[in-house]
């Protein structure tokens, strides 16, 4: 990755905590909050390499993790599974496209959930959590999927994050 991409991402990144933790709580309510690290794995899950790709992921859920106040780590370990089931995946698959890039940032809203589900079941005794986190799946999927079909149409978004 070049030094001017790293610079962008970490801009991105940057703005994507900073909206993400103060700006979207004020003017969004709790189901239709974005997830804006999620589609920033995602994104790298698709163009970037996984030497660089992979430590980013689970940077990022970890990030994801300190801001949401859930368990720490959870989030980190969905982001890090997420990001190599698609990069196992998208080597067959034309990477380039915004259909499914908007089709993956779906998938893998409902892929984290059922990971941080089955994490969250498995490991502590709230008898509620289910029905708390099944009532926020459907709004936050087509929100995600919305920043992601907003995202697909930067000028950028077509080129390629490092060259082969």
């Amino acid at each position: 990755m070049s030094r001017r991409a790293a610079l962008l991402l970490f801009c991105t990144i940057l703005a994507a905590i900073v909206i993400q933790v103060s700006l979207l709580p004020i003017f969004v309510l709790p189901p239709f909050k974005p997830d804006l690290l999620l589609v920033i794995m995602v994104f790298l899950a698709l163009r970037g390499s996984a030497e660089t790709g992979a430590p980013l992921a689970w940077l990022l859920g970890l990030l994801n993790d300190v801001c949401s106040g859930l368990y720490l780590g959870l989030n980190a370990a969905t982001f890090l599974i997420s990001f190599f089931v698609i990069k196992s995946v998208s080597d067959r698959l034309y990477a380039d496209s915004a259909i499914l890039f908007v089709l993956t940032v779906a998938g893998v809203t409902v892929g984290c959930f059922t990971l941080n589900l089955l994490l969250m079941i498995m490991f502590t005794s709230s008898p509620g959590i289910a029905y708390s986190m099944f009532s926020d799946l459907f709004p936050r999927l087509l929100v995600n999927a919305f920043i992601a079909s907003v995202v697909s149409t930067f000028s950028g978004f077509d080129c390629q994050l490092e060259s082969p």
